[in-house]
């Protein structure tokens, strides 16, 4: 490439200059009329020669920039002269026999050296040895471009600097090797095809085909060009080329090409015929250039012309879709918070009725909710397991607190059929009513309740049922007061779903209650009222394990029995709930029978006749059992005999008089319902007046981590931090004083012998 220089502002008018000359002296059919569109900005000096005037016409921006500011058209010499170009020995080109001249004169150059003198670059000039040569050289390559015998005859130059290697020992075999080079290196890509022979394939290619395309120079000669082409290429655009070859004159297009590789790139192709001395059609010179980046831009501007015209004609439309956007995102965006609102409302709703279980808290909860959320009164009706009205509920944003006690009375407790709630209780669907005077006598039969409707304000009515498990609970009745906020569709849907959850909260009171009732009849039979005896005095507790119901498997029991000594018993049914309290009443049952008949009242014997009918009889599981017998004291203040077998239960304690509490742990056997045939011993032992007596179960002395001997001692150091004197009463309350487990039914029964 030629050395650079500043370009000079004035270039590019330079060269469009150039081209207006090139087209003025392009006039007939055979004439590069396209060529500086081609050539322009080309990284090598290119020159266009009239040879009949042997002026330069046109130069592209790499040759002006090489020449500086010269008009064209010019003198070849002169453009020489100003570009600083001499021969190898420093003569001016107009002196000597110069490449210029010759392709002026219509001879081909292929790869001549000229010298560009030193200062005429920007660049530095280093030193030379003194064979003469400068590093400095430009190698010209040139051919004609028109036929002999046209009126314009004009031909193109290429110039191509290579740098020239230090001490070289054959110049004219380098210079012959440089000049080899040049032909070859021109960055402009050349192709010669030969029309001579069969389908006018390529002859030579220079390496900047094979730059471009991929194709190897032995890839490319021997077939015709066409193997650029492909599946997009324009068939009009083959056709005008082939018409011009045909027709012996130049042409210039733009095509779509195909690399080997296979991907696609814009080329835009100048063919020029080449003539002999004779005036015969010797090859055809082709000029390409790779454009596919300003043909991009060219689609690029003409799509940006495209959307703004189209821009244009849809700007009214793209307004009114953005006004249609915005009107249609502030009513999502509405929709969204009414639903945020709506899902919060029933969360907090779920969480407040089922929070509780008591009936008249959850009814007062859910008044709250739609009060004044919702509507600004409302009034809940409740029924029956037969469908009549039982209770009513009203709540008022403003309180009226007397007028709605009074419209309960007269209306909500005897609802007319025409009234909203009786139709949606009859229905299981929501009712909404507009309430106009005409509607309202029908709805409010009663005198007081129109009066109480009139006071408390009225537009709009929307009833729906509470119900739950198939079964109508009851119905809720939403009053607005203004007729300008009636209520609508998603109020609808919005108090259906809250009635739903009400419903749900109430049945779960109901079921809770009933369950509460029976667990509490049950308790009561279990665990019966302590017995007055003479001699004793005896105090109870009992702890529930069982978070659904009041009962256990643990019992206790005190019996005044006919021989006149007491029998106490305390007991642990395997399991924490209402079954296993069943089995501890059966067992109980089975206990009272076999104490109070017993033919030997030997406590062993009595248990092993309770093992011997629990597991014949299938009554309960396996359960642990303290049965003790007192005999009180011949004589009045004398010890009390008592006799005590075990069947696989905790200790008894023993707490004297004077606070010792001493533990019964040399009373053990095995639990009921495991063998009956077991042989469980009894232990006899006399005890002094004002002794008392503590039995308990297991729960009372289990913690987590810890096993029962240590629970056992904690319990006995509780005991025995209590005041000597006492009574059953305050040392249950002093052994239940501890932190309890939790996990297991506690039963706890103390005696004492006076």
């Amino acid at each position: 490439m030629p050395p650079n220089r500043d370009r000079d502002p004035a270039v590019p008018g330079i060269v469009a200059e150039a081209s207006a000359v090139v087209s003025e002296h392009a006039r007939d059919a055979g004439a590069p009329t396209a060529l500086p569109g081609v050539l322009a900005d080309v990284p090598v000096a290119v020159l266009v020669i009239d040879q009949k005037a042997s002026s330069v016409i046109y130069a592209n921006v790499a040759a002006v920039e090489l020449a500086g500011n010269v008009s064209l058209p010019v003198d070849v010499d002169t453009w020489g002269a100003s570009a600083g170009l001499t021969d190898l020995t420093g003569e001016p080109l107009a002196r000597t026999a110069s490449p210029l001249s010759l392709v002026a004169q219509g001879q081909p150059v292929t790869g001549e050296a000229v010298r560009l003198l030193p200062g005429t670059s920007s660049e530095p000039v280093r030193a030379r040895q003194d064979d003469g040569l400068s590093d400095q050289l430009l190698w010209v390559t040139g051919f004609p471009l028109s036929q002999v015998g046209s009126e314009q005859q004009l031909a193109l130059v290429v110039f191509l600097q290579l740098d020239v290697a230090d001490n070289v020992e054959d110049p004219d075999a380098y210079l012959q090797a440089l000049r080899e080079r040049a032909v070859l290196a021109t960055d402009i890509t050349f192709t010669i095809t030969d029309p001579r022979q069969p389908d006018n394939p390529l002859v030579w290619v220079n390496p900047s085909f094979t730059r471009v395309t991929g194709y190897e120079y032995d890839d490319a000669v021997g077939r015709n060009c066409r193997f650029l082409q492909g599946p997009a290429t324009d068939p009009d655009a083959v056709d005008g080329i082939r018409a011009a070859l045909a027709e012996q004159r130049t042409v210039t297009t733009t095509l779509l090409n195909y690399r080997k590789d296979g991907t696609a790139f814009w080329n835009q192709l100048s063919i020029s015929p080449v003539f002999d001395g004779e005036g015969e059609l010797v090859s055809f010179v082709g000029v390409q250039t790779d454009v596919t980046e300003r043909v991009r831009v060219e689609h690029e501007r003409a799509a940006a012309f495209a959307a703004e015209q189209s821009a244009r004609q849809e700007a009214e439309l793209a307004r009114a879709i953005a006004e249609q956007a915005r009107a249609d995102a502030e009513r999502a965006q509405e929709s969204a918070e009414q639903a945020q609102n709506r899902l919060a409302l029933m969360s907090e709703a779920s969480s407040a009725l089922l929070g509780t279980l008591d009936m008249p808290t959850l009814l007062g909860r859910l008044a709250d909710i739609c009060v004044p959320g919702l509507a600004d009164w409302v009034v809940l009706t409740l029924v029956d397991a037969y469908g009549e009205v039982r209770d009513a509920v009203g709540r008022h944003k403003d309180g009226f607190e007397t007028e709605l006690a009074a419209f309960a009375a007269t209306h909500a407790l005897h609802l007319p059929a025409a009234s909203p709630s009786r139709r949606s209780l009859a229905t299981s669907q929501p009712v909404l009513v507009d309430l106009t005077p005409e509607n309202r006598a029908e709805i409010f039969v009663s005198p007081t309740a129109r009066e109480v409707v009139e006071r408390l304000g009225g537009a709009s009515v929307l009833t729906v049922p509470m119900s739950a498990r198939r079964r109508t609970l009851g119905a809720m009745a939403l009053v607005r007061t203004s007729a300008e906020r009636p209520f609508g569709q998603d109020d609808v849907d919005l108090v259906h779903d809250l009635a739903r959850r009400a419903a749900l909260a109430m049945d779960n009171v109901r079921l809770y209650q009933q369950e509460h009732t029976v667990a509490d009849t049950l308790q009561r039979s279990l665990l019966p009222v302590l017995p007055e005896i003479p001699g004793i005095r005896a105090a109870a507790h009992y702890i529930s394990a069982s978070t659904a119901a009041d009962v256990g498997g643990d019992f206790y029991d005190l019996l005044e029995l006919p021989d006149g000594s007491i029998g106490m018993v305390i007991g642990d049914v395997v399991g924490h709930d209402v079954a296993a309290a069943a089995a501890m009443g059966h067992l109980r049952g089975l206990i009272r029978a076999c104490v109070w008949e017993a033919e030997d009242d030997d406590p062993s014997a009595v248990l092993a006749r309770v093992d011997r009918l629990v597991q014949g009889l299938h009554v309960a599981p396996m359960a642990t059992l303290v049965y003790a017998r007192a005999v009180p004291p011949r004589d009045p203040g004398g010890p009390w005999r008592l006799q005590v077998a075990n069947a696989g239960h905790p200790p008894l304690l023993v707490r004297y008089a004077d606070g010792t509490v001493e533990l019964c742990d040399d009373v053990t056997g095995l639990l009921v319902g495991v063998d009956s045939d077991t042989v469980r011993p009894t232990v006899t032992a006399e005890i002094p007046a004002g002794t008392t007596l503590l039995a308990y179960t297991d729960g009372l002395i289990e913690r987590p981590g810890t096993d029962l001997d240590e629970g056992i001692a904690e319990l006995r150091a509780r005991l025995a931090s209590a005041p000597p004197d006492a009574d059953p009463d305050l040392l249950c309350d002093v052994a239940v004083s501890g932190s309890l487990d939790g996990r297991d039914d506690v039963a706890l029964l103390a005696v004492r012998f006076e």
